[in-house]
């Protein structure tokens, strides 16, 4: 028997009682860090609140297939053809510095041009671009904008913690799941918690080899899904550099990535997982994975990136000028959730500020041909 897809309503989206409160105070505390960052990173400028340090600003192309199921051609995916576009791939650390102390959590930035229809940020509704920023796990370890509010300052004050060595540690995990002794015990984060225990446990490995998701559910044409980009398994075969050890060395990402782009091209799938059951499929909950025995993920599009040279210190400086939001994408791509709403303007707010202290010019590009050739 087919799936049995479930229609996007607005109606599957609850608001938080406190969420403009909670997200206000999470804006103030992304500015406060981001400005204090200049002085007190590694690399005398403003960094992002996450995805502090790149690893690379790659060429690509988007094919979007022809011959989907209807359900599955919808949005910009209803019109098959290709697309240039421009790919950051970054460590999900709020801090920047050797990459043994940034964990191995990764992320994929897409951004694709020549995408018709207005944007959803209201100040740059005509660029014609399309972002996705997804990260190496399929959820997220924070449910609500209120738990964000401990969660976000655990994770600025984790290099103080981890480096008391096991007790500090312990304060960490501890104040995790109590966030930070505010919680009720019936309210503790343990869902939370957990999620983050398992993205934690990630093995390093080369970023061309990782799988990326959405997180949390976005608008699909008339359904709702969660979307990822998995390697091509043919060309992730061809992967010489596979394992990576943070400890060898103070950066390992990037010259793993540089060295493999340097001699042969590459291709991700982009994938779609259509929600058939939201109880089992929550839009609110980001701390549960979608099962795909109740619903695959199809290719709909491939990512290929063909074989380049990104090894000059250009292709940081341009990599980090660039702008990249779940929310520059139409409307029948919404991300939904109140988590996914709160980086709306919170991504907008980090965007501004980091270009302002960087001095660095905020403009959308037409073309990757304006970054790389």
């Amino acid at each position: 028997m087919a799936p049995q897809f479930v229609p996007y309503t607005a109606d599957v989206e609850t608001v938080e009682p406190r969420f403009d409160e909670d997200l206000q105070t999470v804006i103030e505390k992304t500015e406060r860090y981001i400005a204090e960052s200049v002085a007190a990173g590694a690399t005398g400028r403003a960094v992002r609140d996450a995805h502090a340090k790149g690893y690379g600003l790659v060429r690509g192309e988007v094919e979007i297939l022809g011959g989907l199921p209807d359900e599955y051609a919808q949005g910009i995916y209803a019109t098959p053809g290709r697309h240039d576009a421009l790919i950051r791939f970054s460590n999900g650390s709020p801090h920047a510095g050797a990459d043994a102390r940034l964990g191995s959590a990764t992320g994929l930035a897409l951004k694709i041009f020549d995408i018709d229809g207005p944007t959803l940020l209201a100040d740059e509704p005509d660029t014609r671009t399309f972002d996705y920023t997804n990260i190496n796990g399929p959820i997220f370890f924070c449910n609500t904008v209120d738990h964000y509010l401990f969660i976000q300052d655990l994770f600025l004050e984790a290099p103080s913690y981890f480096a008391q060595g096991r007790p500090g540690a312990h304060r960490f995990f501890r104040d995790f799941v109590t966030g930070k002794g505010t919680l009720d015990p019936e309210d503790w984060a343990w869902d939370e918690f957990l999620a983050f225990l398992r993205l934690s446990q990630i093995s390093p490995m080369n970023v061309l080899l990782s799988t990326y998701w959405t997180m949390g559910a976005v608008r699909h044409g008339d359904y709702m899904a969660k979307v990822r980009i998995a390697p091509d398994p043919s060309f992730a075969d061809a992967v010489v550099r596979r394992r990576i050890d943070p400890t060898s060395a103070a950066e390992v990402f990037r010259p793993a990535l540089v060295a493999e782009l340097s001699e042969r091209p590459y291709a991700f799938d982009i994938q779609v997982q259509l929600c058939t059951d939201l109880e089992r499929m929550p839009v609110e909950d980001v701390t549960v994975e979608w099962p795909e025995r109740l619903s695959p993920f199809i290719t709909v599009a491939t990512l290929r990136i063909p074989q380049q040279d990104i090894s000059g210190d250009g292709n940081l400086e341009k990599m980090d000028a660039l702008s990249f939001t779940p929310w520059r994408v139409t409307a029948e791509h919404a991300p939904l959730g109140n988590i996914m709403r709160a980086r709306k303007k919170v991504y907008r707010h980090s965007s501004i500020l980091r270009h302002k202290l960087n001095e660095q010019q905020r403009t959308e590009p037409r073309s990757a041909d304006e970054l790389l050739p």
